[in-house]
């Protein structure tokens, strides 16, 4: 493994590996203590991970808070985000690889602006992947699950319980469809007028 740049070698330091908490993106966190990190508190993604680095003098309970709170500002930075279609065909290429062995293979993949009803749609026959301009800016996992959505449908017809066992193997299926849900529920809701009477 090769060594982290930012400890130099003999600094003592601590390392924990934990399940996140929920709402969070990641499937796990990496806690790194530090004795030469005096004040700062960083974070980024590896992988399928994220990593946080803490001073070593901190408590359990300021690290706990801590985490969450960069938890919070990874996924605030990750959702101004807005992927192009190259980087979400890169995306779409990488989920079929995990998820289903790379034997989904679309022929495109791109953002449209004329698909206010539905989130993505599939053109088996032409291998043609389409998500809606709406989901930019939602979480990574929620993108994610439409695009792996879509991609079932490459491999399967229709949302029979073939098409549902295939989504079973993404681990955030359940909560992209929750948050899809409340998306839709919002936009339903009567808007009320502001405070200032508009």
């Amino acid at each position: 493994m090769p060594a982290d740049p930012l400890h130099r070698a003999g600094t003592p330091q601590r390392s924990t590996t934990s399940q996140p908490p929920s709402g969070s993106g990641a499937s796990a966190i990496e806690v790194r203590r530090s004795a030469r990190r005096r004040r700062t508190v960083s974070a980024y993604r590896e992988g399928d991970r994220t990593v946080v680095l803490i001073p070593a003098r901190m408590s359990e309970a300021e690290e706990q808070r801590w985490v969450s709170v960069m938890l919070d500002k990874l996924a605030a930075q990750e959702s101004k985000r807005v992927l192009g279609d190259a980087e979400l065909t890169e995306r779409a290429e990488r989920l079929s690889a995990q998820y289903f062995d790379g034997r989904a293979r679309p022929n495109s993949v791109r953002w449209v602006t004329n698909q206010n009803t539905r989130w993505g749609s599939c053109t088996p026959a032409e291998g043609s992947i389409r998500l809606s301009h709406r989901l930019q800016g939602m979480p990574e996992y929620v993108v994610d699950y439409v695009l792996l959505h879509e991609l079932a449908h490459l491999l399967v017809p229709g949302h029979g319980p073939g098409f549902w066992r295939l989504l079973e193997a993404y681990p955030r299926t359940e909560r992209a469809r929750g948050y899809l849900e409340g998306v839709v529920a919002a936009e339903r809701l009567p808007h009320l007028p502001g405070a200032r009477g508009e």
